[in-house]
């Protein structure tokens, strides 16, 4: 029988996986595993479906995807023979049967398996179209101490831990894949306090880090001990492995304590969360960089500073693709973005290809008033250059439009709604001066770009414009964007009715013209590039809106 130990050392990872790619993700596990060995670790503790890379999706009913991640278990298990053990999240099989789990892997074997219980089916998780639900789990026991192992949704609810906590269990460790939206920290660790506070049990929080598609995985692991005092705190948005030390005193153990690292909030981490997605979409999927259009607006402008954050100067191409109607300060503050940004830039008249088009529709349009027709021509045209070049050179087109346009539809399909990836989707036009204020005053310690002012005042401050014809201001055809937003967030996030936002002193007509754009706009969303989740609910996996939808307040 083990004695039971009186000292653990834990390895905390939070990492990066990248879902797919098993080999990969093994190879990560194993270097973790060997440099925590070094520093003595007992226990290396890995996020959720850390195999597989989370979230997985449909990917995990591939029978080959399933094989794959088993045969990495499997031999990652032999290699505990000597050294530390590991506990690590993966898809697993029984009696046929498919649970989102956590193996521990301890003297050459798999000693124990849990399945998450409860299967988050909300907002982006839809874990019970793929997972069956496992039974309320017991303890995990590892050199003599009982290891309670909640599965991230598993400590949202008290039932899972108030299981561990009456079978014994001594410390909870949760492995987590739990994605980046504005003040998920404070929630989270609202949850975790509730939970020792239930169970008077320590708590290791784990959670992975980097970009998935439009998730962003923000780490900011942390432990908790059983007196609520938090015992260590790992930073947002970067990886980290950490040795944490546990001690028994009397009949509860304690985390002795570490790293205490502010966690980063609000705006700081809403950008952060830009970079780290863009950045780990581009790398991911294998581009060698990527073009964007600076047009000297801000959407522009922003983007083009999150991608050299994100890549590295070296690796992002502007262009700037006037027409007659693009301004003299449109011309100097793109400029100015490139130069304060370090890349590369070039300036490609759009006249010939538009006054071409103009000239092969004319007989087509006799007869006609000019209107938006030929406005969204200009965007096409621009569109259809930037997918040539990425065609050519291979670098990924940066979509720029914003929240606040992606809600009311003030964009062109097949035009500057082209490209791969989309860093600003889930930001209201508002949010966006916001961020680039911030920008020329901050930027995250591991981002590539330069230090200091990168947008100049003047392009942030001037009245937004398409410049799709003369005088334009985006205020012709929208409300303006303090009173827009604020609506917008109202029905987007809120969905509050109508005439709940009238009641608050919204002008009537305002709200339902709102309301009206944004129905009216499903389907340019629904086409529209992935982008970085930020919001308590972005468009795509939050909101999943019929095209085809007569139903109208207003």
């Amino acid at each position: 029988m083990t004695e039971p130990a009186d000292t653990l050392l834990i390895a905390i990872a939070q990492l990066n996986p990248t879902v797919g790619d098993v080999s990969g993700n093994l190879a990560i596990a194993r270097r973790t595993r060997q440099t925590a060995g070094e520093a003595g670790a007992d226990l290396v503790v890995f996020p959720e479906l850390f195999i597989a890379g989370y979230p997985a999706e449909d990917l995990v009913l591939k029978p080959a995807f399933l094989a794959a991640c088993q045969e990495a278990v499997e031999a990652l298990a032999a290699e505990t023979a000597t050294g530390p053990a590991v506990l690590i999240g993966a898809p697993w099989v029984e009696e046929g049967r498919l649970f989102n789990s956590v193996l521990l892997l301890e003297e050459g074997k798999i000693s124990a398996v849990r399945h998450k219980v409860d299967l988050p089916n909300y907002g982006v998780f839809d874990e019970k179209r793929v997972f069956a639900a496992g039974p309320l789990p017991g303890p995990i026991p590892f050199k003599g101490v009982r290891l309670g192992v909640p599965i991230c949704e598993d400590i949202w609810g008290p039932d899972v831990v108030e299981c561990l906590a009456e079978t014994g269990a001594e410390i909870l460790i949760v492995p987590n894949g739990s994605p980046y939206r504005r003040s998920v920290h404070a929630e989270r660790e609202n949850i975790a306090v509730a939970r020792v506070v239930e169970s008077h049990l320590p708590l290791l929080y784990v959670n992975q880090v980097g970009g998935q598609d439009e998730l962003v995985f923000d780490g900011a692991s942390f432990v908790l001990n059983a007196d609520r005092f938090p015992a260590l705190q790992f930073p947002g948005f970067v990886e980290r492995v950490r040795l944490s030390r546990w001690q028994r005193f009397e009949d509860t153990w304690r985390c002795l304590g570490g790293n205490l690292v502010e966690a980063m909030e609000g705006d700081e981490a809403d950008y952060a969360a830009c970079v780290v997605g863009l950045r780990d979409y581009v790398n991911k999927n294998g581009f060698p960089g990527v073009v964007l259009g600076l047009s000297g607006g801000i959407d522009s402008a922003l983007c083009a500073a999150i991608a050299v954050d994100a890549l590295g100067p070296e690796r992002v191409r502007c262009l700037m693709l006037p027409y007659r109607f693009t301004s003299e300060d449109s011309l100097k503050d793109a400029a100015a973005v490139a130069e304060g940004l370090g890349v590369s830039y070039e300036v490609v008249s759009i006249a010939p290809a538009v006054e071409g088009l103009e000239a092969v529709l004319a007989p087509l349009f006799a007869g006609t008033e000019r209107d938006v027709t030929e406005e969204n021509l200009q965007a096409r045209v621009r569109g259809t250059l930037l997918m040539s070049v990425s065609n050519k050179f291979g670098a990924m087109v940066v979509t720029t439009g914003n929240k606040s346009e992606m809600s009311t539809g003030y964009a062109t399909l097949y035009g500057d709604m082209n490209g791969g990836f989309n860093p600003i989707k889930d930001l209201y036009k508002t949010e966006v001066l916001r961020l680039a204020r911030l920008r020329n005053r901050w930027k995250p310690a591991e981002a590539l770009g330069p230090d200091g002012i990168v947008i100049p005042e003047a392009l942030i401050a001037k009245p937004p414009s398409a410049e799709l014809r003369a005088d334009q201001k985006d205020e012709d055809a929208l409300p303006p964007y303090p009173l827009l937003d604020t609506i917008l967030a109202r029905l987007v996030e809120g969905e509050s009715a109508l005439d709940e936002i009238i009641a608050d002193g919204f002008d009537a007509a305002t709200v339902a013209r709102a309301a009206r754009l944004l129905a009216g706009a499903e389907y340019k969303r629904r086409q529209a590039a992935p982008g970085v989740k930020v919001t308590g609910r972005s468009f795509g996996r939050d909101r999943r809106y019929p095209i085809t939808n007569r139903f109208r307040e207003a």
